[in-house]
């Protein structure tokens, strides 16, 4: 079967009741002179464009579990992959787009389409973008190029025009250009969070999911000036030219892309964390006028509901237990005193481990990236007037502890027939469900209460699910800032 598409014409392949379409470019290979441009329309090409094979992911170097992407990606790397059930314009089914995750310097999108999710009747893509130094970096000599006056956040730019190419070709393949939900996991889901702030994304989705990572990830937003700083010293590294000059920046075109998405790892950014580096919310004044904070708090987010939730236990503690003091004097000031005592510490106690949340390094620093953010983005969007569901996941589908990553598996696959209902969450069917009709309950599945005025959310308990209120609230109204 064939479809054409914005450039031409693509092949797709049967697979069981569904069709599939694989490495269909929605812009053009980034490279040369496009490297640190907003993505331009893909080429025009002549015949069928068929691949059998996911496009490689973008650049990235390895982390240990990114090995195999890492060895195979590449700069070119600016393709999306679709499934669907029917090629039919008039079926408007339910479009569901996958941010994927990986500190947005790793990652890649192959494999999220396989998801038991296209037999929910939605249409389902899964769309890549610029990772790490090519995605995000910042430069004076760029700024200056822009008709914008802006740089960086290239990675949010092509997923924006990924959208743009769901808005205009998904009808062909059974898909609503005028019901698409965006999802993500991790750094993918503080994309979503940012997607929801840009003026430029308004409009190209009409719902949200973020699966543990909220719109800043708990850090404070990076200015312009501070990411471009960052530019001058990569391009001190690899030109003889003033850093911060157009000579600088075309030097730095020129330097191999592999060396230089290594190299940029070690430029010291302004979070004590390095492997956050590109998590830090850039604002360029462009993609993103304001920090996503600002415009949550001014509650002028997309205007679209919302799921959002977390893992019991997420990331370490950066630091480690020797940083639960020092944390908690840094970030609740005069009020650190209060909060050691949420935790059941004092300046000469440690408390025990919770056999569902962890040690109180483990809870800190899982309240401070994610439970409390998401709480705070929950509570402005329905401050706003839009519905928003909140969660927390307990389970793992190993039966071991819950971890960053854990929703992934029940939210593509279908439960298997020797696991019970707690032990493995229904997030498939929650989603589909929320792609559907704009909100989670239904067929069957357990109640879900809107997070509302009383701050409901869903505990996914390895006793079965649990309608709660007022997620950690003793700790986290101890922040004036999520």
């Amino acid at each position: 079967m064939t479809v054409a598409v914005t450039g031409g014409i693509v092949g797709g392949t049967d697979v069981g009741d569904t069709y599939e379409f694989k490495a269909v470019p929605f812009a053009r290979p980034p490279v040369g002179a496009l490297r640190w441009t907003p993505p331009q329309p893909p080429e025009p090409w002549q015949g069928v464009r068929y691949a059998a094979e996911s496009a490689p992911a973008c650049l990235q170097i390895s982390y240990g579990w990114n090995e195999d992407l890492a060895r195979s990606s590449s700069e070119d790397c600016l393709y999306l992959e679709v499934r669907t059930g029917v090629l039919d314009p008039t079926a408007k089914m339910p479009v569901m787009v996958f941010i994927h995750g990986g500190a947005n310097r790793a990652g890649g999108g192959a494999g999220t389409i396989d998801s038991a999710l296209v037999t929910r009747d939605v249409v389902l893509v899964s769309i890549q973008y610029r990772l790490g130094v090519f995605g995000f970096l910042s430069h004076p000599a760029l700024t200056a190029e822009s008709p914008d006056h802006a740089s960086g956040n290239y990675a949010l730019m092509d997923q924006i025009a990924a959208l743009q190419w769901v808005r205009d070709n998904i009808a062909k393949f059974g898909g609503d250009p005028d019901n698409v939900t965006i999802f993500g996991h991790s750094a993918g889901a503080e994309d979503v969070g940012l997607l929801m702030s840009s003026p430029l994304a308004r409009g190209l989705f009409h719902k949200a999911i973020a699966e543990s990572g909220p719109p800043q990830f708990g850090l404070p937003p990076r200015t312009l000036a501070e990411n471009e700083a960052m530019g001058v010293d990569l391009a001190a590294r690899y030109s003889k030219a003033a850093p911060d000059s157009a000579r600088a920046l075309a030097d730095l075109r020129h330097v191999p892309a592999a060396e230089l998405q290594a190299a940029a790892d070690r430029v010291k950014p302004p979070v004590d964390d390095a492997s956050f580096i590109w998590l830090q919310a850039v604002v360029d004044g462009h993609v993103l006028p304001r920090s996503p904070y600002d415009v949550f708090r001014s509650l002028d987010q997309a205007p679209v509901p919302l799921i959002i939730g977390v893992s019991a236990q997420e990331l370490g503690l950066y630091g480690g237990k020797a940083a639960v003091y020092p944390t908690a004097q840094k970030v609740f000031g005069p009020k650190f005193l209060r909060a050691l005592g949420f935790y059941g510490l004092d300046v000469k106690t440690t408390a025990n481990s919770d056999p569902v949340l962890g040690d109180a390094a483990m809870q800190m620093s899982t309240d401070l990236m994610m439970r409390c953010p998401s709480d705070w983005t929950a509570w402005h969007v329905n401050a706003s007037g839009h519905p928003v569901w909140l969660y927390q996941l307990d389970v793992d589908a190993s039966g071991k502890t819950v971890h960053h990553g854990s929703e992934l598996a029940f939210v593509f696959n279908d439960r298997p027939r020797d696991r019970t209902a707690a032990e493995w969450p229904p997030l498939l069917d929650y989603w589909a469900n929320f792609a559907w009709e704009g909100h989670p309950d239904g067929r069957g599945l357990p109640d879900w209460p809107a997070y509302g005025r009383e701050g409901n959310y869903i505990e996914f308990t390895r006793e079965g699910a649990v309608a709660r209120a007022a997620m950690r609230l003793g700790v986290c109204q101890l922040r004036d800032t999520p």
